[in-house]
Protein backbone atom coordinates (compact mmCIF):
# COMPACT_ATOMS: atom_id res chain seq x y z
CA UNK A 1 0.00 0.00 0.00
CA UNK A 2 2.86 2.41 1.20
CA UNK A 3 4.80 1.54 -1.99
CA UNK A 4 1.93 1.98 -4.45
CA UNK A 5 1.05 5.62 -2.55
CA UNK A 6 5.01 6.55 -3.35
CA UNK A 7 4.36 5.61 -6.96
CA UNK A 8 1.17 7.99 -7.43
CA UNK A 9 2.77 10.64 -5.36
CA UNK A 10 6.20 10.49 -7.52
CA UNK A 11 4.38 10.38 -10.73
CA UNK A 12 1.92 13.25 -9.90
CA UNK A 13 4.57 15.55 -8.58
CA UNK A 14 6.69 14.33 -11.92
CA UNK A 15 3.68 15.90 -14.14
CA UNK A 16 3.24 18.82 -11.52
CA UNK A 17 6.68 19.78 -11.98
CA UNK A 18 6.63 18.84 -15.81
CA UNK A 19 3.60 21.36 -16.75
CA UNK A 20 5.83 23.84 -14.10
CA UNK A 21 8.89 23.18 -16.75
CA UNK A 22 6.73 23.75 -19.56
CA UNK A 23 5.50 26.91 -18.29
CA UNK A 24 8.84 28.72 -17.69
CA UNK A 25 9.54 27.23 -21.35
CA UNK A 26 6.91 29.58 -22.39
CA UNK A 27 7.60 32.47 -20.61
CA UNK A 28 11.19 32.79 -21.97
CA UNK A 29 10.03 32.58 -25.63
CA UNK A 30 7.24 35.37 -24.79
CA UNK A 31 10.73 37.02 -23.22
CA UNK A 32 12.40 36.49 -25.75
CA UNK A 33 9.41 37.71 -28.29
CA UNK A 34 9.55 40.98 -26.32
CA UNK A 35 13.50 41.51 -26.59
CA UNK A 36 13.76 40.87 -30.55
CA UNK A 37 10.40 43.54 -31.07
CA UNK A 38 12.11 45.54 -28.17
CA UNK A 39 8.51 45.76 -27.08
CA UNK A 40 8.28 47.88 -23.97
CA UNK A 41 11.87 47.97 -24.27
CA UNK A 42 13.29 51.52 -23.77
CA UNK A 43 10.46 52.53 -20.80
CA UNK A 44 12.43 52.82 -17.86
CA UNK A 45 15.88 54.47 -19.54
CA UNK A 46 17.47 54.51 -16.20
CA UNK A 47 18.07 50.64 -15.96
CA UNK A 48 18.15 49.34 -19.59
CA UNK A 49 18.89 45.93 -18.56
CA UNK A 50 15.40 45.95 -16.36
CA UNK A 51 12.47 45.68 -19.70
CA UNK A 52 9.77 43.51 -19.58
CA UNK A 53 11.27 40.78 -21.86
CA UNK A 54 14.38 40.50 -19.61
CA UNK A 55 12.14 39.62 -16.52
CA UNK A 56 9.70 37.54 -18.29
CA UNK A 57 13.27 35.39 -19.44
CA UNK A 58 14.84 35.33 -15.71
CA UNK A 59 11.12 34.64 -14.09
CA UNK A 60 11.32 31.84 -16.81
CA UNK A 61 14.52 30.37 -16.29
CA UNK A 62 13.76 30.47 -12.28
CA UNK A 63 10.54 28.42 -12.94
CA UNK A 64 12.28 26.03 -15.73
CA UNK A 65 15.49 25.22 -13.06
CA UNK A 66 12.34 24.22 -10.29
CA UNK A 67 10.59 22.20 -12.50
CA UNK A 68 13.77 20.19 -13.34
CA UNK A 69 14.43 19.82 -9.80
CA UNK A 70 11.19 18.70 -8.76
CA UNK A 71 10.97 16.37 -12.05
CA UNK A 72 14.17 14.87 -11.28
CA UNK A 73 13.77 15.05 -7.87
CA UNK A 74 10.16 12.87 -8.26
CA UNK A 75 11.04 10.65 -10.91
CA UNK A 76 14.92 9.35 -9.41
CA UNK A 77 13.06 9.58 -5.69
CA UNK A 78 16.38 11.97 -5.19
CA UNK A 79 16.29 13.06 -1.58
CA UNK A 80 18.56 15.79 -1.70
CA UNK A 81 16.84 17.20 -4.97
CA UNK A 82 13.55 17.15 -3.17
CA UNK A 83 15.10 18.93 -0.15
CA UNK A 84 16.55 21.51 -2.48
CA UNK A 85 12.94 22.05 -4.46
CA UNK A 86 11.15 22.17 -1.38
CA UNK A 87 13.52 25.30 0.19
CA UNK A 88 13.49 26.98 -2.83
CA UNK A 89 10.01 27.11 -2.73
CA UNK A 90 9.69 28.28 0.77
CA UNK A 91 12.08 31.03 -0.06
CA UNK A 92 10.35 32.22 -3.18
CA UNK A 93 7.29 31.91 -0.75
CA UNK A 94 8.67 34.00 2.04
CA UNK A 95 10.10 36.50 -0.46
CA UNK A 96 6.72 37.19 -1.85
CA UNK A 97 5.32 37.31 1.29
CA UNK A 98 7.83 39.97 2.46
CA UNK A 99 7.15 42.18 -1.01
CA UNK A 100 3.69 42.04 -0.08
CA UNK A 101 4.01 43.43 3.29
CA UNK A 102 6.38 45.81 1.77
CA UNK A 103 4.47 47.04 -1.19
CA UNK A 104 1.40 47.29 1.54
CA UNK A 105 3.59 49.66 4.39
CA UNK A 106 5.55 51.48 1.59
CA UNK A 107 2.93 52.09 -1.10
CA UNK A 108 3.34 55.98 -1.02
CA UNK A 109 6.60 55.94 -1.44
CA UNK A 110 6.40 53.39 -4.08
CA UNK A 111 3.94 55.70 -5.82
CA UNK A 112 6.47 58.37 -6.38
CA UNK A 113 8.88 56.33 -7.06
CA UNK A 114 7.10 55.39 -10.08
CA UNK A 115 5.83 58.41 -11.07
CA UNK A 116 9.26 60.11 -11.35
CA UNK A 117 10.66 57.05 -13.36
CA UNK A 118 7.84 57.12 -15.30
CA UNK A 119 8.47 61.45 -15.70
CA UNK A 120 11.99 60.42 -16.41
CA UNK A 121 11.20 58.25 -18.91
CA UNK A 122 8.68 60.45 -20.72
CA UNK A 123 11.35 62.97 -21.01
CA UNK A 124 13.75 61.25 -22.47
CA UNK A 125 12.32 58.64 -24.53
CA UNK A 126 9.30 60.54 -26.18
CA UNK A 127 10.13 63.81 -26.75
CA UNK A 128 13.71 63.42 -27.97
CA UNK A 129 13.81 60.03 -29.51
CA UNK A 130 9.81 59.66 -30.14
CA UNK A 131 9.72 56.85 -28.44
CA UNK A 132 7.35 53.83 -29.94
CA UNK A 133 6.87 52.52 -26.42
CA UNK A 134 5.08 55.13 -24.92
CA UNK A 135 3.00 56.09 -27.91
CA UNK A 136 1.83 52.29 -27.35
CA UNK A 137 1.14 52.81 -23.42
CA UNK A 138 -1.12 56.44 -24.49
CA UNK A 139 -3.06 54.53 -27.20
CA UNK A 140 -3.48 51.62 -24.54
CA UNK A 141 -4.58 53.33 -21.68
CA UNK A 142 -6.29 56.43 -23.94
CA UNK A 143 -3.53 59.08 -21.66
CA UNK A 144 -1.51 62.13 -22.62
CA UNK A 145 1.88 63.07 -21.48
CA UNK A 146 2.33 61.60 -17.54
CA UNK A 147 0.10 64.18 -16.15
CA UNK A 148 -1.82 65.54 -18.70
CA UNK A 149 -1.43 67.13 -22.11
CA UNK A 150 0.72 69.92 -20.33
CA UNK A 151 3.78 67.81 -20.59
CA UNK A 152 4.36 67.80 -23.60
CA UNK A 153 4.73 71.42 -23.09
CA UNK A 154 5.50 73.24 -26.43
CA UNK A 155 5.73 70.21 -28.83
CA UNK A 156 3.51 69.40 -31.15
CA UNK A 157 1.03 66.69 -29.23
CA UNK A 158 1.68 63.06 -30.85
CA UNK A 159 -1.55 61.48 -32.66
CA UNK A 160 -1.97 58.49 -29.80
CA UNK A 161 -2.59 61.79 -27.20
CA UNK A 162 -6.15 61.87 -29.17
CA UNK A 163 -8.94 59.35 -29.82
CA UNK A 164 -8.12 57.37 -33.44
CA UNK A 165 -11.71 58.63 -34.67
CA UNK A 166 -10.35 62.59 -34.32
CA UNK A 167 -8.74 63.28 -38.25
CA UNK A 168 -7.51 65.93 -37.91
CA UNK A 169 -3.88 66.97 -36.22
CA UNK A 170 -3.93 66.10 -32.52
CA UNK A 171 -4.97 69.47 -30.35
CA UNK A 172 -5.07 70.17 -27.11
CA UNK A 173 -8.68 70.00 -26.73
CA UNK A 174 -9.17 66.20 -28.19
CA UNK A 175 -6.30 65.25 -26.42
CA UNK A 176 -7.16 62.92 -23.42
CA UNK A 177 -7.51 64.52 -20.46
CA UNK A 178 -6.13 61.58 -18.40
CA UNK A 179 -2.36 61.79 -17.42
CA UNK A 180 -0.35 57.96 -18.27
CA UNK A 181 0.53 58.08 -14.22
CA UNK A 182 -2.94 58.72 -13.17
CA UNK A 183 -4.55 55.84 -15.78
CA UNK A 184 -1.61 53.55 -14.77
CA UNK A 185 -2.66 53.09 -11.85
CA UNK A 186 -6.52 52.77 -12.42
CA UNK A 187 -5.25 49.99 -13.96
CA UNK A 188 -4.13 48.80 -11.47
CA UNK A 189 -6.60 49.22 -9.24
CA UNK A 190 -9.16 48.54 -11.68
CA UNK A 191 -7.31 44.80 -12.04
CA UNK A 192 -6.42 44.15 -8.59
CA UNK A 193 -8.78 41.11 -8.26
CA UNK A 194 -7.30 39.74 -10.93
CA UNK A 195 -3.49 40.31 -9.73
CA UNK A 196 -4.97 39.07 -5.72
CA UNK A 197 -6.85 36.00 -6.99
CA UNK A 198 -2.92 35.33 -9.46
CA UNK A 199 -1.21 35.58 -6.02
CA UNK A 200 -3.29 33.56 -4.44
CA UNK A 201 -3.10 30.59 -6.92
CA UNK A 202 0.93 30.82 -7.25
CA UNK A 203 0.90 30.55 -3.78
CA UNK A 204 -1.47 27.51 -3.09
CA UNK A 205 0.59 25.78 -6.10
CA UNK A 206 3.89 26.92 -4.12
CA UNK A 207 2.54 25.11 -1.10
CA UNK A 208 1.21 21.88 -3.32
CA UNK A 209 4.65 21.59 -4.61
CA UNK A 210 6.23 21.73 -1.23
CA UNK A 211 3.94 19.63 0.29
CA UNK A 212 4.51 16.97 -2.13
CA UNK A 213 8.14 17.42 -2.08
CA UNK A 214 8.03 17.04 1.90
CA UNK A 215 5.99 13.80 1.29
CA UNK A 216 7.93 11.96 -0.90
CA UNK A 217 10.86 13.03 0.76
CA UNK A 218 9.94 11.43 4.20
CA UNK A 219 8.60 8.08 2.34
CA UNK A 220 11.91 7.75 0.81
CA UNK A 221 13.54 8.54 4.31
CA UNK A 222 11.03 5.54 5.78
CA UNK A 223 11.83 2.77 3.07
CA UNK A 224 15.80 3.79 3.28
CA UNK A 225 15.38 3.17 6.84
CA UNK A 226 12.96 -0.34 6.53
CA UNK A 227 15.78 -1.45 4.18
CA UNK A 228 18.84 -0.45 6.46
CA UNK A 229 17.11 -2.12 9.22
CA UNK A 230 16.82 -5.03 7.52
CA UNK A 231 20.36 -5.95 6.28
Amino acid sequence: MGSNFVSVLKYLMFAFNFLFWVTGCSIIAIGIYFVVNNIYGDLLTNNPSLTVGNSFIAIGIIIMVFGFLGCMGAIKENKCLLLTFFILLLLILLVEVTMAIFLFVYEKQLDKYVRERLTNSFEQNLKHNSSETWHMIQRNLQCCGINGSEDWMKKELHSSCCPSKTNSNCSLSDSFPVGCSEALKKWFENNFLYFGVGTICISVIEVLGMSFALTLYCHISRSSGKISTLL
